[in-house]
């Protein structure tokens, strides 16, 4: 949709900004800069202009476009607006923002200026966490038909969710930027680590960065495999009910993404609860872990994620090492987990059935 920036548009909103009536409002493109210049810019500016109390008023309203540059999401134009409304005051100098608003379905303007923080409303969904499941495991319950039922419906629905193609390559060479140095995922999560902390160094973490630096440039021209992703599919963010019946919860960072990031994700679980158990990959865990693998690639045909999941599997694994998420862990497991992120970064495909020699169990 076309932003309806007309005159009729804009008076309700003015007047709404300001708590008080306006007249006689005027919108006009404002041309920048000499032709050529400039190959590409973020929006295209308006020249507002209106009485209020009868004094001439004038301002300027900006948008920014969808694209690259990380505005390729409606929350991504979103966050930058208002950061600049915030922003724009507190330096010396600068013009100062009048508002910020949004554009509603049905053309309305509606002014979030001051708006201190936002928030979501979701449905309630009943269910337990799956997380329970591996937790009994953990703790010596047989493997049985329901957890084997589950962990094939979970694969399932990754498998029907990865076979929607995404609509646009850009998004792909995002996912693998961010999955580097997006805040949540690798540096920041190394960032989080307090250093030096047992064996984890500087010099460790460095080493984790760097090689992940490099996967970066073996995926980034892989945009074919942009699929339709959750994002953060661990056992926490899944609910069950009876039997196979489930709810997902809390999907991350964007719509598209690499199928591998959610296969890495709850796959390397059964790897965290297994050593915390064995010290290894074994037992219970060992079936769900091979399982899921080999259903997955059958239902799919993916054989390609086995050469691109090494660092989506160095993510999740810096997570769950981490002192500041599992901060009562045991360091065996820790040294298990930093083992398996270097083997399988150093890997040019990764194999399931070598991940004890990955970990040195």
């Amino acid at each position: 949709m076309k932003p309806p920036f007309t005159a009729a548009a804009l008076q309700p909103y003015l007047e709404q900004l300001h708590g008080t009536a306006v007249h006689e409002v005027r919108v006009a493109a404002i041309g920048g800069g000499a032709a050529g210049d400039k190959g590409y810019g973020y929006g295209s500016p308006l020249r507002i202009d209106y009485r209020l109390d009868g004094q001439l008023c004038r301002a300027v309203l900006e948008t920014v476009r969808a694209g690259p540059f990380g505005h390729e999401h409606m929350s991504d134009r979103a966050q930058a607006l208002l950061w600049a409304h915030d922003a724009f005051a507190r330096l010396p100098r600068h013009v100062r923002s009048l508002g910020v608003g949004a554009v509603r379905a049905g053309g309305a303007l509606v002014p979030l200026g001051d708006a201190e923080e936002f928030f979501i409303l979701t449905g309630f969904a009943e269910g337990g966490e799956y997380a329970a499941d591996l937790q009994r495991l953990r703790e010596g319950a047989s493997l049985g038909d329901q957890d084997r039922a589950r962990a094939d419906a979970l694969c399932d629905y990754l498998a029907e969710i990865h076979g929607v193609r995404g609509p646009d390559p850009g998004l792909y060479v995002r996912r693998i930027r961010e999955l580097v140095g997006h805040g949540e995922c690798i540096f920041g999560i190394a960032d989080s680590y307090p250093l030096p902390f047992a064996f984890i160094t500087r010099d460790l973490l460095k080493a984790v960065e760097q090689r992940c630096v490099e996967w970066r440039w073996r995926l980034r021209e892989r945009s074919h495999r942009l699929r339709q992703v959750h994002g953060d599919f661990h056992p926490w963010n899944i609910l069950f009910r009876e039997g196979a019946d489930f709810t997902v919860l809390d999907r991350s960072r964007g719509e598209w993404g690499e199928p591998a990031d959610d296969v890495a994700c709850l796959t390397l679980n059964f790897l965290f609860f297994s050593l915390q158990r064995a010290g290894r990959l074994a037992g219970s865990f060992e079936t769900l872990f091979r399982g899921f693998w080999d259903r997955y690639l059958e239902r799919t045909g993916d054989t390609e994620m086995l050469e691109v999941i090494a660092p989506f599997y160095a993510f999740r694994a810096l997570v769950v090492a981490s002192p500041v998420w599992y901060p009562t862990l045991q360091e065996p497991v820790r040294r298990r987990m930093f083992d398996f992120m270097t083997a399988v970064l150093d890997e040019s495909r990764f194999d399931p059935a070598r991940v004890n020699a990955y970990c040195g169990a």
